[in-house]
């Protein structure tokens, strides 16, 4: 048993910045969504046909859950914990971000002002970002 498991052991290990060479992660991706979101709750406001509000809810909330699902592959797959040494508010931004395109944001709602804060915690996030990608 122990010879196999010297065999099976790592002869080395490797460490890498991310899971995918890092041109994968963008937070462009969330901020796509973002705007798509700020412009349906625009739309909504200017329409009082109720089958369109209604289309134009299930369609922000799509777009809202997206804009989660992109913040959360970057906060948990490109940033690394030299990056939230470097950058202590990072954790509260993406906190911060994922509720404004939750259920207390902007998938819950249909103001533009939730859109809007949402769409400026992402170009935080991003200006780190592209900090990260220039080290």
């Amino acid at each position: 048993m122990r010879l196999l498991t010297r065999l099976l052991e790592p002869k080395a290990i490797a460490h890498a910045h991310c899971d995918l060479p890092c041109g994968v992660y963008d937070p462009a991706q969330a901020r796509i969504e973002a705007e798509s979101v700020k412009a349906i709750a625009e739309k909504y406001a200017q329409n009082t046909d109720p089958e369109f509000r209604a289309r134009a809810i299930f369609i922000k909330e799509q777009r809202s859950e997206l804009v989660k699902h992109h913040l959360w592959v970057l906060w948990t797959d490109y940033f690394k914990p030299p990056h939230f040494e470097k950058y202590p508010q990072l954790h509260q931004l993406f906190n911060e971000a994922t509720k404004l395109a939750g259920g207390s944001g902007t998938k819950g709602s249909v103001d533009v002002g939730k859109a809007d804060e949402l769409l400026a915690k992402i170009e935080e996030i991003s200006k780190i970002f592209w900090e990260t990608k220039q080290a």
